[in-house]
């Protein structure tokens, strides 16, 4: 009642149509309700974002300049953060808890789902494996600076060893099926990416490396060929898009605001580490800083501890590209399973995906085929990582594909093709907003009959100025959609460019 007379309209008005429209998107998301918080969300896609690939920003940072090189994280996180809001504004055309590439893939582009889903779990793969090679390559260093030199066993400095050592701990953590499950993890990895911060930050207010620092580069930029080498550096360092649609079904409370809200506190978040780490990390060695910020410092229990949290990240990190590289996987075989169970069928109106239109509830993984799924990918990345030693190549190019197609093209193409008006997703799914507006504006109507028309006539005025600016701000996203695939586009030209140039250089 208080709020009745607070608008001054009846409740058979316009609050009213705000109920339908709240309880029409309830029924539409069938009942199904996440339960991670706002706060869980946040920590595990800011697991996803920053991970050891915060150590090359200082050196990002020396071929760019102090004030070009803080543009182009800014502008890189916010390109990124673009993104993860189209992937939630898809959200909304799909079932609550059954947002993924896939099924956005089906709705838009259905001939190239399997395409994407192959290639964000190509990618995710690779990403793992780097994780481990990773563990193999500083675990040695870090038992050496320990024992203060050889230690008494040869083995614990075969880096054979520490990644068989380690995958005791990834493999409980990969069987994990929700990402909220991860969030105790991901506090740890985070509280170790907080360690190598301040290890940072402390050795440049200390300035125990001046006496070795080189030049200091502030509105001046190395030249066009170390910068293109350092902008993958930094593009890349912002992709967490192949979690962001696990997080939207996951999260208690999808409204919005709080989506937005997840997006702007990861991105901004990850941003602030990356430009507080990238300078005082430059100032520290000047254009003399190396790829791994923390590997120049002397040998000493410091800088131990810290390749030490640099281990305890990736580790922490891998069941994070586990899990979506298991979605992939599993949306593949289920699209080719429900494919042919359709042909066989004959039935045109089964969706491959989300089944029939009068049961649109998505159908979980199973726990053979989680398993199966989970097992292999365990395997083939233990089996890689123990073989290979470097994957830099590979990596390159994955990343130049993968993570742009992830972070700015399908994004920017999804969007822009699902919320087309001649979209039957448009259509039908949202229908519900416009009969909401189309609700107010009849109770308007009604209002004006009994008598009301003065207020009526506001109410209505404001009614159809609101759907005036809603439909302008959804012409503006769909135009900007399309300009972040364009340049998802341009940033893959031009990081297998600089990778083909700089794999040929070496």
């Amino acid at each position: 009642m208080e709020e009745e007379a607070a608008v001054g309209v009846s409740p058979a008005g316009p609050s009213q149509a705000g109920f339908r429209r709240r309880t029409g998107r309830s029924k539409r998301n069938g009942g199904i309700v996440g339960q991670a918080s706002w706060a869980s969300s946040v920590i595990n896609l800011v697991n996803t974002i920053v991970g050891a690939g915060v150590l090359a920003m200082p050196l990002a940072m020396s071929h760019f300049g102090i004030v070009l090189g803080i543009f182009v994280i800014l502008w890189s996180g916010a390109t990124a953060g673009f993104g993860l809001y189209l992937q939630s504004r898809c959200a909304l055309y799909l079932e609550r808890g059954n947002a993924s590439f896939f099924a956005l893939s089906q709705l838009t582009y259905p001939n190239a789902a399997v395409v994407f889903d192959a290639a964000i779990a190509i990618k995710c793969f690779g990403v793992g494996v780097s994780y481990l090679i990773i563990i193999g390559d500083l675990m040695p260093g870090v038992v050496q600076g320990f024992v203060g030199g050889e230690p008494l066993y040869d083995f614990l400095v075969d880096r054979h060893f520490w990644v068989t050592a380690f995958m005791l701990i990834v493999i409980p953590l990969s069987y994990l099926r929700r990402l909220d499950s991860l969030k105790y993890t991901s506090i740890a990895a985070l509280v170790s990416m907080a360690y190598l911060v301040v290890l940072v930050v402390y050795h440049f207010a200390k300035g125990d490396t001046m006496q070795d620092r080189g030049p200091i580069r502030v509105g001046q930029w190395a030249g066009i060929v170390p910068s293109l080498s350092s902008f993958p550096v930094i593009v890349f360092a912002f992709t967490c898009h192949q979690n962001m649609f696990s997080i939207l079904n996951e999260i208690a409370n999808n409204s919005h605001f709080r989506t937005t809200a997840v997006v702007l506190a990861s991105i901004g978040s990850s941003a602030a580490t990356y430009i507080l780490v990238a300078i005082t990390g430059y100032l520290s060695f000047g254009n003399n800083v190396g790829g791994n910020i923390v590997g120049m410092y002397p040998p000493g229990v410091y800088a131990t501890i810290g390749r030490a949290a640099i281990v305890m990240l990736v580790v922490f990190s891998y069941p994070l590209q586990c899990h979506p590289c298991r979605a992939s996987v599993d949306a593949v075989l289920k699209w080719r399973l429900k494919s042919q169970s359709t042909r066989a069928e004959g039935s045109p109106h089964r969706h491959p995906l989300l089944g029939s239109h009068s049961s649109r509830t998505p159908e979980p993984m199973s726990d053979l085929r989680f398993s199966i799924i989970t097992t292999t990918i365990l395997i083939l990345s233990y089996l890689v990582a123990m073989t290979v030693s470097s994957l830099e190549a590979v990596l390159a190019y994955v990343g130049s594909t993968g993570s742009t197609s992830i972070s700015f093209i399908l994004p920017g193409l999804f969007y822009y093709k699902i919320s087309s008006p001649d979209s039957p997703a448009h259509r039908g799914l949202l229908k519900e907003d416009d009969e909401a507006a189309d609700d107010m504006d009849d109770d308007d109507d009604d209002d004006e009959d009994e008598g009301e028309g003065s207020l009526a006539r506001s109410m209505t005025e404001s009614g159809l100025l609101r759907r005036n600016t809603r439909q302008w701000r959804k012409a503006l996203i769909r135009r900007l959609s399309l300009g972040l695939a364009a340049y998802g586009v341009l940033v893959m030209v031009v990081c297998l460019i600089t990778n083909t140039f700089f794999i040929a250089s070496h």
